[in-house]
């Protein structure tokens, strides 16, 4: 799991483009964050989560 736990693969972030600029967040949160950071709230979409189960993790 730690392999994968970041912001970027979690169901709540949402990268938009303003400006030309990228633009991350956390929809659940309302925060403004970076794809390589952690919060404990943290659920992982599907493809994350099958790729964790392949990896022989337990299913989250």
């Amino acid at each position: 799991m730690k392999k994968y736990h970041c912001c970027a693969t979690c169901i709540y972030f949402v990268a938009e483009r303003k400006d030309g600029k990228m633009s991350y967040y956390c929809k659940r949160l309302g925060y403004e964050t970076k794809t390589h950071y952690q919060f404990n709230c943290w659920i992982p979409k599907e493809n994350v989560r099958k790729l964790m189960k392949k990896d022989g993790g337990k299913d989250v």
